[in-house]
Parts: structure tokens; C-alpha cells; sequence
């Protein structure tokens, strides 16, 4: 992968989550936090995980010690995941332009949650920050159907390149 496809990627993952933040905000408080016996119990949940587990990847790629997992208590509202995560994009992004071409290569060595040491090239990294957000935008799809709303508009692929092309 070159710099430009993954910028690219990133563009996507950035554009996917706005759409299932749209999609999100129009839920009351009590939808929001409701237990919908998924992967992580609700929406909000999810969403912390998900913008967690990415904060923990860039602490990684910025070689400072990761951060605890967020607990999804500490989010008010929408707004405040939104915020936070509006935050780690910005980093996410600087982190990648600071890399540039010939960084994308380079291994970065981390421990896993659970200690293990491990090394893998940054764009490996980065793919699968930009993998793990479509599984988890997929899950709180069916959470949103589960709760009779609105599902978010399309978030594949094909349809960022061709709104992009438009």
C-alpha cells in the first residue's frame, strides 16, 4: 500500500463513522445505553469501544504508553463520544503525515492487551483500525434495527469512492 491508499482508507473510516454518528444521534438517552445483548451491551458501548481500542492504536504508532480502555460511563452523551473521537482523528492524521511514504514500512513493536509482545508494519496497523471499525459499525447497524430505527446511509466501500467521484 502507498501513502495515498491509505490516506484514502482513512478518509473512508473517518466518513463511515460520521454516517453511523448521524444515524446514532437521532436515538433518545435510554436507546443510546440500552442493553441490546451484543458484543459490547449498546450502542454507546460500542462506540467507546470502538473509539478506544483506536486510541490505543495510535498511542502505539506515537511509541507512549497506551491508554487504559474508556469506560463508556465517562461519555455524557453522543456529543462527547463524538468529540473525543473528532480528537483522535486529528492525531490519527498527523501520525500518518508524519510517517509519510517510506514510514509505511516500518514495525512497530507493541505489547496486545494482554501483554504479548508483538511487531507489525504500520500500514498492517492501520488496516486493521480501518477493518475492526467496519465489523463494529456492522454490529451497531443490527443494534439500531433491533431498536426500530433509522439505519445509517450506506457505509461501504463503493459508495464513499463513488461519492468521492461525484
Amino acid at each position: 500500500m502507498n501513502l495515498h491508499e491509505l490516506q484514502t482508507l482513512v478518509d473512508y473510516h473517518y466518513w463511515a463513522r460520521d454516517r453511523l454518528l448521524d444515524a446514532v444521534e437521532r436515538l433518545s438517552p435510554e436507546q443510546l445505553t440500552r442493553d441490546l445483548g451484543n458484543s459490547f451491551p449498546s450502542i454507546r458501548d460500542t462506540l467507546v469501544h470502538l473509539y478506544g481500542a483506536e486510541r490505543i492504536w495510535c498511542a502505539r504508532w506515537e511509541a507512549v504508553e497506551a491508554p487504559p480502555r474508556p469506560d463508556p460511563g465517562a461519555f455524557a452523551d453522543l456529543a462527547a463520544i463524538r468529540r473525543a473521537w473528532s480528537d483522535l482523528e486529528g492525531k490519527v492524521r498527523a501520525v500518518l503525515d508524519r510517517l509519510g511514504e517510506g514510514g509505511l514500512t516500518r514495525s512497530i513493536a507493541y505489547r496486545t492487551m494482554d501483554g504479548t509482545p508483538a511487531s507489525q508494519p504500520f500500514w498492517q496497523m492501520l488496516q486493521h483500525v480501518v477493518n475492526h471499525g467496519s465489523y463494529h459499525r456492522g454490529q451497531v447497524t443490527t443494534m439500531l434495527r433491533q431498536l426500530g430505527a433509522a439505519p445509517a446511509r450506506s457505509m461501504d466501500l463503493i459508495a464513499f469512492y463513488r461519492e468521492r467521484a461525484a
